[in-house]
C-alpha cells in the first residue's frame, strides 16, 4: 500500500507456510506493476529478519523504515486496509485455490483504487490526482448499476 495516495499496489499470495523465499516471491509478486519503492516500512516480525529478505532489499535498493514492537497502531493505514479487506472482501467470497484468489484480489484492488471513495481522500478515490478539483453533477434521473468484483459491489454511474 502506497500511504500517501492510499492505493494498493498489489497483493503476494502463498499457499503453505511463510518463510524467507516465499516472504521475497510474494513481495516481488506485489511490485510488479509499480516497480520497487525507494522505502518499505514493516513490523519486528521475525519472518522479516531471513537473510534472503534481508539481501532481496539490498538487491533493490530498499530502504527499510522500522516501526515500533509491538504495536500494530504504528502502521494505521495498513492495519486498517487488512480489516477492509477481511471485512469487505474476504469474510464475503469464496475461493478454491491460490490462483483463484490472486485473481479475486487483483479484481478487488481495482475496485479499490479505482471506484471506493475513501473519506481521509475527500471523498476522491486513490486513482484519482490528488491536484485536480473535479465538479461532478450527477442526474439524479439517469445512471445505471455499475458491477464490480464479481458482482460483490454495486455503485451507481452516470449513464
Amino acid at each position: 500500500m502506497d500511504q500517501y495516495t492510499r492505493r494498493i499496489i498489489g497483493f503476494g499470495v502463498h499457499a503453505g507456510d511463510v518463510n524467507g523465499v516465499a516472504l521475497c516471491r510474494m513481495f516481488n509478486s506485489a511490485i510488479t506493476t509499480k516497480g520497487a519503492p525507494n522505502y518499505l516500512s514493516s513490523d519486528n516480525d521475525p519472518l522479516f529478519q531471513y537473510h534472503r529478505w534481508q539481501a532481496n532489499l539490498r538487491i533493490l535498493d530498499i530502504h527499510k523504515i522500522g516501526s515500533l514492537p509491538n504495536v500494530p497502531l504504528s502502521h494505521p493505514f495498513v492495519e486498517r486496509l487488512i480489516g477492509t479487506i477481511r471485512r469487505e472482501f474476504l469474510n464475503q467470497t469464496f475461493f478454491l485455490n491460490s490462483q483463484d484468489l490472486t485473481r479475486k484480489l487483483e479484481d478487488f484492488r481495482h475496485y479499490y483504487n479505482a471506484h471506493r471513495v475513501h473519506t481521509a481522500l475527500d471523498g476522491n478515490t486513490p486513482s484519482e490526482i490528488p491536484d485536480e478539483t473535479f465538479n461532478h453533477r450527477a442526474d439524479l434521473c439517469n445512471f445505471n448499476w455499475n458491477s464490480h468484483c464479481r458482482g460483490l459491489y454495486h455503485l451507481p454511474e452516470i449513464a
